[in-house]
């Protein structure tokens, strides 16, 4: 399956449902549209806060429906994991139909990240052009006629935030890695990994994460911002919320269909490629349905 991250796929039924229906009086057919905003974790930064002060999206006949916002909707996305999201517009009327472009707005002066390694420090973050033209996201999505048509743009923390090297604009810059999906047709994967078990066998950095990789039978690689055609859809950090030793992890906003699944408690520098470097376990494939949640094999996988 080939991996995509700014495109997703619509079903037929959308598809059909866009294309007719019409307002009473004859006009366009238009249809309710909703965006919230969620985050695939991080292991680097401890807060990662965005101020969005618009949305905008191309209709594919050109036209622009633009949202501005009242006062900036300020999140620190890392709170938006496993599941949890926030609205950025909800219930708004546009046209109906195949949209190419979704673009949000940053006021960048009140953007910031601070490092779990410099807890009392807020790092400066820029957006190239947020203010401006907005973190862009290009693809085709469809808002069906006559109905909500409910969308979640997925932040994806670790390949989107980067370390510019020399003179810059800010400490770190927000680049697009962005996915967008239709709420109608994701599901979810949990599991659990028994780290005592693990850390006892092997020389852990640090807790660990599980990395999703789109497709069946994938070799697991590390994250690297200039190579966006492989590597994982996402890592998702894991957590001993109960402090029993067994961490779990949940990975949300994933579009039907085959994914592989591995776990590695190595740390991974999303810059440099260190997939000769990192090891990685509990590599299984997952099966994900549409509004479901998948339960995984426990990691270390017994035999």
């Amino acid at each position: 399956m080939k991996r995509s991250i700014q495109i997703f796929a619509v079903s037929a039924l959308a598809a059909g449902i866009a294309a007719c229906g019409g307002s009473s009086d004859g006009g366009p057919a238009t249809g309710s549209v909703s965006v919230d905003v969620t985050d695939a974790p991080t292991m680097e930064f401890s807060e990662v806060t965005i101020a969005f002060t618009g949305i905008r999206l191309q209709h594919e006949s050109g036209e622009w429906e633009e949202f501005t916002f009242d006062e900036a909707k300020v999140w620190n996305l890392l709170d938006l994991q496993g599941g949890a999201s926030e609205p950025l517009i909800t219930d708004e009327e546009v046209l109906a139909g195949n949209y190419t472009e979704l673009r949000l707005l940053v006021d960048t002066e009140n953007s910031y990240v601070v490092r779990k390694d410099q807890p009392d420090a807020e790092l400066s973050l820029a957006v190239p052009s947020g203010e401006q033209s907005g973190l862009k996201l290009k693809g085709d999505f469809i808002v069906a006629a006559d109905t909500t048509t409910d969308f979640t743009v997925d932040f994806d923390v670790s390949k989107a935030i980067v370390n510019p090297q020399g003179q810059s604009l800010a400490d770190y810059l927000l680049r697009p890695s962005l996915r967008l999906v239709n709420n109608l047709e994701v599901g979810s994967i949990s599991g659990e990994v028994d780290y005592v078990t693990i850390n006892q066998e092997t020389a852990c950095d640090y807790e660990g994460a599980v990395y999703v990789y789109q497709g069946t039978d994938v070799t697991p690689t590390d994250i690297n911002v200039n190579d966006e055609e492989n590597g994982p859809l996402m890592a998702v950090p894991v957590s001993d919320d109960d402090n029993d030793g067994i961490h779990t992890y949940t990975a949300a906003f994933l579009t039907e269909g085959n994914y592989t699944i591995s776990y590695t408690c190595q740390l991974d520098d999303n810059e440099a490629d260190d997939s000769v470097t990192m090891e990685f376990q509990g590599t299984q494939n997952v099966s994900v349905v549409a509004g479901e949640n998948t339960e995984t094999q426990p990691i270390p996988l017994v035999p």
